[in-house]
Parts: C-alpha cells; sequence; structure tokens
C-alpha cells in the first residue's frame, strides 16, 4: 500500500500534533480502551460545557434532598395547612356527634358545683310551683273555694323539699374558702422567697401583711364563703340563731359587692372582644374590598373566619354570665336592703333565672372538655 503524503500547507499542523504526543502523562485515544476516555480537542473554539447535575443524583433516593425542597414551597405549605384544618374540623364533628348528652349530664353532676346547679333549679322550680298555685287560688272565683286536706299536704311537702334543697346545697359548698385561702398562701410563700437573701435569712412578711394586700374579689370570696359557712352550721342545730344571723347579713354583702366587681370585670372584658372582633370584621372588609376572595388567599380568611366565631361565641356566653350576675343581684337586693314588696315572686324568678344560665355555661364547659377528649 502506498504511503499518504500531506501537504505543505499542513505543517503546522502536525508540528502542534506532535508537541502534543510528547506532553508527560498523555497518550492517543483508542477506541480498544473506552476508560481512558475522551481528550477534548485543545485547538477547538469551544470551550467545554459545564456538566449538569442529574436528577436522580438529586433525589432522596440518591442522599440528597431534593423532595424535601419541593416540600418547603409556600403553595405545598398551604396545601398541607389546608388539609389538617379540614381533617381537624372532620375529627371535631365526628367527635361532636359521638358525645351524648347523657354523658355530659353525667361528667357535669359528678362535680359539686353541677349537683348544686341542678338542685338549685329543682328547688326554684317547687317554689315557681308554690307561687303559681297561690296566684291561681287568689283569684276571684276561687276565693270562696276551700283547699282540701291533701292539696294542703302536697303544699306543705313542696315547701319543705324545697327548704331541704336549700340547706343541702348550702352543705354542698361548705368549705369553699379553702380557693380563696389557697391562692392567699401561695402568694405569701412566693413573696416570703423573692424578699431572702441567699446569704443571710430574712423573716418575709407576715400573713396578715399578705392578706391584707390581696386582691378585693379574693378577700370577698374568702370572707363571703367563711360567713355562709358559719350560717350553714347555724342552719344546722351547731351554732345560735344570734351568731348565724349575723354571718348570713355578712354573707349577702359580700356576695352583693362580688356581683358588683363581677359586672364591672364582665363589662371590661366584653369591651376588650367587642374590639377585637371589630378588628377582624374591618379586616375582612378591607381584603373583600380589595378585591382579595378565599381562593386568592385562603389561609388568611379561614384564620379570620374562624377567629371571628371564637369571637363571637365568647360575646355570647359573656353575656349570659352578666345576665346571670344581674339576676344575682337582684336577688341578694331584696336581703342586703330588706325589702320586702313582692320578694318571694322576685327572689324566685331571679334564682331560677339564675340556675338555668349558669348550668347552661357549665353543660357546655363540660360539652367542650368531652368533644377534645374523644377526638384526641
Amino acid at each position: 500500500m502506498s504511503s499518504i503524503t500531506f501537504p505543505s500547507n499542513n505543517l503546522s499542523f502536525m508540528s502542534s500534533a506532535s508537541s502534543f504526543e510528547h506532553e508527560p502523562h498523555s497518550h492517543t485515544p483508542s477506541f480498544d480502551n473506552v476508560s481512558d476516555g475522551f481528550r477534548m480537542n485543545p485547538l477547538s473554539h469551544h470551550p467545554p460545557r459545564t456538566p449538569r447535575q442529574s436528577v436522580t443524583g438529586s433525589s432522596s433516593v440518591y442522599g440528597t434532598d431534593v423532595y424535601n425542597k419541593l416540600d418547603e414551597t409556600p403553595e405545598t405549605k398551604t396545601m398541607y395547612e389546608e388539609d389538617s384544618e379540614d381533617e381537624d374540623e372532620k375529627a371535631r364533628a365526628e367527635a361532636e356527634g359521638r358525645v351524648r348528652k347523657e354523658e355530659i349530664w353525667r361528667d357535669l353532676l359528678t362535680t359539686s358545683n353541677g349537683r348544686d346547679k341542678a338542685l338549685k333549679i329543682m328547688q326554684y322550680s317547687l317554689r315557681m310551683c308554690l307561687i303559681f298555685h297561690r296566684g291561681v287560688t287568689a283569684t276571684s272565683f276561687l276565693k270562696s273555694r276551700k283547699s282540701s286536706s291533701w292539696e294542703t299536704d302536697i303544699l306543705k311537702r313542696f315547701e319543705s323539699t324545697a327548704n331541704g334543697f336549700s340547706l343541702t346545697r348550702r352543705c354542698l359548698i361548705l368549705f369553699n374558702w379553702l380557693v380563696p385561702l389557697t391562692s392567699i398562701m401561695e402568694q405569701h410563700s412566693t413573696a416570703t422567697v423573692s424578699t431572702a437573701s441567699p446569704s443571710k435569712k430574712r423573716k418575709g412578711k407576715p400573713l396578715l401583711h399578705t392578706l391584707l394586700n390581696s386582691p378585693p374579689p379574693v378577700l370577698l370570696d374568702l370572707l363571703c364563703s367563711a360567713a355562709d359557712d358559719v350560717y350553714t352550721f347555724h342552719r344546722l342545730g351547731m351554732i345560735g340563731p344570734k351568731l348565724g344571723e349575723h354571718a348570713g347579713r355578712v354573707a349577702d354583702w359580700c356576695w352583693f359587692a362580688g356581683t358588683l366587681v363581677n359586672l364591672v370585670e364582665n363589662t371590661v372584658e366584653r369591651g376588650v372582644i367587642l374590639n377585637l372582633q371589630h378588628e377582624v370584621e374591618s379586616r375582612l372588609y378591607t381584603e373583600s374590598m380589595s378585591g382579595q376572595t378565599a381562593k386568592s388567599n385562603p389561609t388568611a380568611n379561614k384564620i379570620d373566619d374562624k377567629e371571628l366565631v371564637r369571637l363571637q361565641k365568647q360575646d355570647f356566653w359573656i353575656q349570659v354570665t352578666r345576665l346571670k350576675l344581674l339576676m344575682d343581684l337582684i336577688f341578694v337586693s331584696y336581703n342586703v336592703f330588706r325589702l320586702n314588696r313582692a320578694k318571694r315572686p322576685v327572689q324566685t324568678i331571679t334564682g331560677l333565672a339564675a340556675a338555668l344560665l349558669s348550668t347552661a355555661k357549665l353543660y357546655d364547659r363540660h360539652k367542650a372538655a368531652l368533644i377534645k377528649a374523644t377526638k384526641h
């Protein structure tokens, strides 16, 4: 085979190729040895491109977190938050369906407060029946009619049962003064520890000083509970009538003052709730006027809607509490100021209304606790 000769104008290429062959650790690429790799022509005008990272090499299977990064996008977070909120609402609805009324009343009546409310409803319901019966018998067409012996006996039994319910309720709330006393003792121990020096032990402030510096509602609660216990022991026959009547007067005055304090606190609390409710409603109105809808900003709208519902429910129960306090104020005012005009019917109506309102609030609290326990 004849040899191939190169033209003279390609000498520069040959010289560069020969210089390439004599570089250290270099060799001519061959197809027989693929593992040696491919070497770029140094005379090429196109630089080598930077290799891109493989998608499979960036997956969580191969040790990186590309899929975790995808999960951290705002859209994905919003989607997950909406799913979790929907699941919570669904779980709450299912738990509310599983909670029965009998279970709520069972849990309510296991507490002394629940029994007190139930007996109070029964007590004033009987008194309401007695008032209604007296009103009927006092009409013109029944004035001449004499009540039979069995009717008189039933009325006496109703009156005795109502008095028995009243005494039982007083026995249920015995030693309630331990609650405010415990809070005062905790405050006293905290003040003693804070005033003690680490290098020198000093005597803390006396208990009487802590007692006098306690909040007025706590002091009223302590004094009212103690006076109520003394009056209850008088009703049971353990204490004489003179001391018992004085203790009853003190308890009535403390109840009257405490009710006024609670009404002021209730008014302030409702003002705060109404301000928060107005802010949420203003924010929702501003968003609706700016063109934002539940589809464009679902998370913010859901949060505001839930907050508005929560504030409205809280305001409802605050109003229920205020109405109950007003009934208590009317009831105790007859005892404090010794009013006699229409005392029995007014105290019966206000006592029954206060019992129904407080029982409704307590029922809702036990229902919410049962739903929460069932959901978890």
